[in-house]
């Protein structure tokens, strides 16, 4: 059986309690009250990939209402690339018609790879064409942050006691990707949950597109001792894929009846998330944008990846939109 691991000490910063010192940063980073371009709020776009699910599209629009209530700016607008409406020209127009002459787009992805790297910001020079009297800024992806940590962990606490993290091992199982920046930002994530909590073990896999799979990773940690598995899907929304990993760690359970594993859900449209994303949106329209590129594909050559370094990127036309190819050789979810 797993042993669970030495708790670790507790420091807080020097002068002030770590719970005030947490609030202190989050009101810094949240706060989008005081800023202003022209002494008017830019409009905010929200970008998405899109979902043939419609709980999944319903819970995009209910994150994006929630941004919208929250949000300085009164010109709030949330599309999608693919596979759902409306699509991001739509989403443009109708905020030019309102009156926007600059717009921050943020990908509402939870990692960084070829749609928030290439395609949204190829589809923004696109619109930028369409529309040469409006300025568009850039955010980033949400990304490694702590209060999608937090929030991972209190979707796990649902389903696991107190007295029984130290007995339980996890599972964290994103899209995946062909982006190996993007894949190892996972790995990272499974690790600062693993830090300063009494899981034993903390484990990643993915449902697509990169390896170890759900099945794979389960059964490694079979073999490692684990006897309980809380597994939990890096999604912001439900969808055809989150529900695929409700359905193969189910599936290996039934197989495996000396493994109990239990489901922990996905992030959903929360308070947490909508916060951050208005940090994005000021972030775009201060210029503050600390994305980290040192292993990016498209600019270091990266063993099997080469091709991508300077390739060029392309708008990614939304299946209502005039120019759309289906042979753009993408996975559709």
């Amino acid at each position: 059986m797993v042993r669970a691991k030495r708790k670790t000490s507790e420091l807080e910063p020097v002068g002030t309690t770590g719970e005030s010192f947490q609030k202190i940063i989050r009101e810094r980073e949240n706060s989008v009250q005081n800023y202003s371009v022209n002494g008017k709020p830019p409009a905010l776009l929200i970008l998405g990939h899109g979902s043939r699910d419609t709980h999944g599209e319903e819970e995009f629009h209910e994150l994006v209402s929630l941004v919208r209530k929250r949000s300085p700016s009164p010109l709030v607008e949330g599309g999608f690339i693919e596979l759902s409406r409306p699509p991001i020209s739509e989403c443009v127009d109708r905020l030019v018609e309102d009156g926007a002459r600059d717009i921050s787009a943020v990908p509402l992805m939870l990692l960084a790879a070829g749609h928030a790297k290439n395609d949204i910001p190829a589809t923004l020079v696109r619109e930028g064409t369409n529309h040469p009297e409006v300025r568009f800024r850039y955010g980033r992806a949400l990304g490694v942050r702590p209060e999608l940590l937090g929030l991972m962990d209190k979707r796990i606490s649902s389903v696991v006691p107190e007295e029984e993290k130290g007995d339980t091992a996890v599972l964290i199982v994103g899209r995946g990707s062909s982006d190996p920046d993007a894949n190892s930002d996972l790995y990272k994530i499974s690790r600062l949950l693993y830090e300063g909590r009494p899981y034993p073990i903390v484990e990643t896999a993915f449902v697509s597109l990169a390896s170890p799979k759900v099945p794979e990773a389960l059964d490694r940690l079979r073999r490692l001792g684990a006897r309980r598995v809380v597994v939990f899907s890096y999604f912001l929304f439900t969808g055809v894929l989150e529900e695929r990993i409700r359905e193969q760690s189910e599936a290996f359970a039934d197989a495996n009846l000396d493994l109990e594993v239990r489901y922990a859900g996905y992030f959903g449209p929360t308070e947490e998330v909508a916060d951050l994303v208005l940090a994005r949106h000021r972030e775009a329209v201060s210029g503050d944008i600390r994305m980290n590129c040192d292993v990016c594909v498209h600019r270091v050559a990266l063993p099997g990846f080469e091709e991508k370094v300077g390739a060029t990127a392309t708008p990614h036309y939304h299946p209502d939109e005039p120019g759309h190819d289906h042979g753009h050789g993408h996975h559709h979810h």
